[in-house]
């Protein structure tokens, strides 16, 4: 089943939740959490995720591009994320980290930089309940789909289905009508999706049309076949 997590990055900062309630439908809202220090650009921070999830009833997905995240992720959870996702290359102890998100009730998710390998970090898996792998650099909405990190998206399917794990695998840069695709038949079950959605006239109908690309991509192929 995939699903559709569009980036509140690409919307109007100023409409929050007018915006949340146009794409009705999707069924996470992905909130990019920058502090200018982990990826160089600022965004928002507690008090916002605080103020949004009183707004809506679509759960949050608050992605951390944040130094510290030991730190910080658990406050996320407070403030009413349901899944919250650290970067490995900025936890400290991401295991405990990861059973800590859990602890407090949300689902704990961990993402990778493009250059950062998989392989590593395989023995982490079971500790998670999403991986996210970064289909651009982190730090800005906008940017062009990589297409290299598709034999990576391939990799980790690959081994979430060697340990027989239910941990959802998302994509996050350069989602869109014509790279979704690609992304589903590698691997990916979750899509972020940013100007994709909020750029176009009918931000719910994009959700849907993007939702039924990757659900017939995905009953296509070889690994959904094999899950």
């Amino acid at each position: 089943m995939a699903q559709i997590n569009p980036s509140i990055l690409s919307a109007d900062f100023a409409r929050l939740a007018d915006e949340a309630k146009a794409v009705e439908g999707a069924d996470w809202l992905h909130v990019d959490v920058m502090d200018n220090h982990f990826v160089p650009n600022l965004t928002l921070g507690v008090p916002i995720v605080e103020s949004l999830s009183r707004a809506t009833d679509i759960p949050l997905d608050c992605h951390l591009m944040i130094e510290d995240p030991d730190r910080w992720a658990p406050q996320y959870v407070e403030a009413g994320a349901g899944s919250v996702t650290f970067h490995v290359e900025a936890a400290a102890a991401p295991v405990r980290l990861a059973r800590e998100i859990r602890a407090k009730g949300a689902r704990a998710s961990m993402a990778l930089k493009p250059a950062t390998p998989i392989e590593p970090f395989e023995d982490l898996l079971p500790e998670l309940d999403m991986l996210l792998i970064m289909t651009v650099e982190p730090g800005f909405g906008g940017q062009a789909f990589l297409d290299i990190m598709l034999p990576k998206i391939r990799r980790t399917r690959e081994l979430i289905s060697k340990h027989g794990l239910e941990l959802w695998l998302q994509v996050d840069g350069g989602v869109s009508e014509s790279t979704i695709e690609r992304c589903a038949d590698a691997g990916a079950d979750v899509f972020v999706a940013g100007s994709a959605v909020y750029g176009a006239q009918d931000p719910a109908q994009a959700v849907r049309s993007l939702r039924e690309k990757a659900e017939r991509t995905t009953a296509a192929a070889g690994w959904a076949c094999n899950h």
